[in-house]
Formats: structure tokens, sequence, C-alpha cells
């Protein structure tokens, strides 16, 4: 999408999609978390935990990410804004030969008037000539019925969440995992091209200034993982037991309720790490994907996946 697309909200409140601006971004981010957190409270089941409340770090985490894709990819930033400021946004970004969507919402009580299918269709131009697509969705029925209706096939996510049984965690967890640094660019790009037929590029130097690497390098094996209070944000390796080490590695510096998202059926080596730390497992959401099967042994970024 070369330009803005206008649009009729109701009656005569009107709306303008637009690129994202880097003023736009904490707005942004207010919009998002309302979004997220009303979908949240709507759709809540009894067993899950409950749900997650704004953070300050997490908001600050939200608004590098965005600066950090408005300056690789400003094209696959926008907003919709109104008479009453934006009330949608969404970002993506295009890796490679794979594009992905980021982060999509619209402002509560603004739903089925076009602002969303608007976003999307914005978004998706972004990846126009891209041979993949990746996307990470909620539960909302009406979000999945969108992805499915523009071609993505639907995986259902599980995630698992608990204390970890530390006499579960195997005696060498960590004998063969070091920390990561900027010097093993080359080897994650190499396993990213592999597990998901793209490299993550720039997303690494954004990744190491936010988060704790993790590298398992060995002749049996390679696998690097980003992790943050005990879970695993993004995983990639080239065999299930690098994949597996690096998880333990990650559940042994847990502490208290730990919760291990974005797991699909295609990753069993991970549900098999978590049920033997006597974790929970759960489901909710869906990888949506287009051209590609999903990626193994893989755990996906919930943005930039």
């Amino acid at each position: 999408m070369t330009g803005p697309v206008t649009g009729r909200a109701t009656g005569r409140t009107g709306w303008v999609v637009r690129p994202m601006r880097a003023e736009d971004v904490p707005l942004a981010e207010r919009l998002s978390a309302e979004a997220f957190l009303e979908l949240d409270v709507r759709q809540r089941r009894a067993d899950l935990p409950p749900p997650v409340i704004r953070s300050e770090r997490h908001a600050s985490g939200w608004v590098r990410r965005t600066h950090h894709l408005l300056e690789t990819d400003p094209g696959g930033c926008w907003v919709v804004e109104g008479d009453e400021g934006l009330v949608g946004m969404a970002t993506s970004l295009v890796r490679e030969v794979t594009w992905c969507l980021a982060t999509y919402a619209v402002r509560p009580g603004h739903q089925g008037r076009g602002i969303g299918r608007a976003l999307l269709e914005a978004a998706l131009a972004h990846g126009r000539g891209c041979t993949r697509a990746m996307l990470s969705s909620s539960a909302d029925p009406l979000a999945a019925r969108r992805y499915r209706l523009a071609g993505f096939s639907l995986h259902p996510q599980m995630f698992l969440t608990g204390t970890v049984d530390r006499t579960a965690i195997p005696v060498d967890t960590g004998e063969k995992v070091r920390e990561g640094a900027e010097a093993d660019r080359e080897l994650m790009d190499s396993l990213d091209r592999r597990t998901r037929g793209s490299a993550h590029g720039p997303d690494h130097a954004h990744l190491l200034a936010e988060h704790r690497l993790l590298v398992s390098d060995t002749t049996t094996g390679s696998g690097y993982a980003y992790v943050d209070g005990g879970s695993v944000l993004l995983l990639a390796a080239d065999n299930r037991r690098t994949a597996a080490r690096l998880l333990w590695a990650a559940l042994a510096d847990s502490s208290g309720v730990v919760t291990q998202p974005h797991l699909t059926d295609a990753n069993q080596w991970a549900l098999d790490v978590g049920l033997g730390a006597r974790l929970a497992l759960h489901t909710e959401g869906y990888l949506a994907l287009r051209g590609m099967k999903p990626p193994a042994p893989y755990v996906h970024h919930g943005a930039l996946q």
C-alpha cells in the first residue's frame, strides 16, 4: 500500500489509515495494552492464570521494539486515526523472504467497523513478494477468521506454566550451554534459515540489547535461545536434543511461577521438557502461517516470530 486508505466507520465518524510516526508509538502502546487486556478479560478461562497487568517494564520494552521496527520497516508500520485519536495500529516486518505481523490491535469499542481489515491489508502490502508469512494470533475468533480468510493456516499454540520441579532438572544442564554475544550473529542467522527459512537479521541486535542470550555449539549440534525470567522468548536449533538442552537451561534459572508460551505441535520436544519439569500444559491462540510449515526445533517470538 503506497498511500493512506480512507474509510467510514459509523455514521459521520471517519477514519484514515496512515504510516506510523515516532510520536505515535507511546499512544500505540497504550492502545495495544487496552485492546489485549480487554480481550484477555473477555475470553479468560478458569483454568488459565489471571490477565497480565501492564507493567512499566513491559511497556518500555514494547516501545523500544516498535521504534526498532519503525527504523527497519517503516513501510510495515501503520495506524488508524479518527476523530477520537488513534483507534488502531499494526506493525510488521520483512526478513529476507518472510513477512511477519508483529502487533495488531483495534481500540475496544471500535471493532467490526472495517478498521482491522484495512490495517491488515496495509501491513500485508509491506510483504508483497514474500514467499513465507508468520504471525502469532490470540484466541479471538474474529482475528482467527480474518487470518484464515487471508490465506493463513492456523496451528494451535500451547503454553506451559507452573513452578519448576528442581529435582527434575538434568544434572548436566548447562554443561554445554554458554552465554551468547554479538559474535554469534552469523551462527544464529544460519539456524534461523534452517528452521524458519529466513534469518532474523537486524532483530538480533535489538534482542541482544534486551535479553540474555544462551548458545550451545558443539560437534553434535548448535542452537540459541533468548531468555527472560526462566522463559524462552525465541529459540532455534538444528536438532531436538540441543533445543531441549537450551530450554532446560532456561528453566533452571527460573524462580517462582514460570510461563513458557508459543509451543506448537511440531515441537513435542518442548512439551517433553516442560512436562518433565512438572509444568501444566494449556492451549491458547494460534501460530498462523502462509507458505510454510510450523518451524522446528523452534520456539517463535511473540512479535518478531
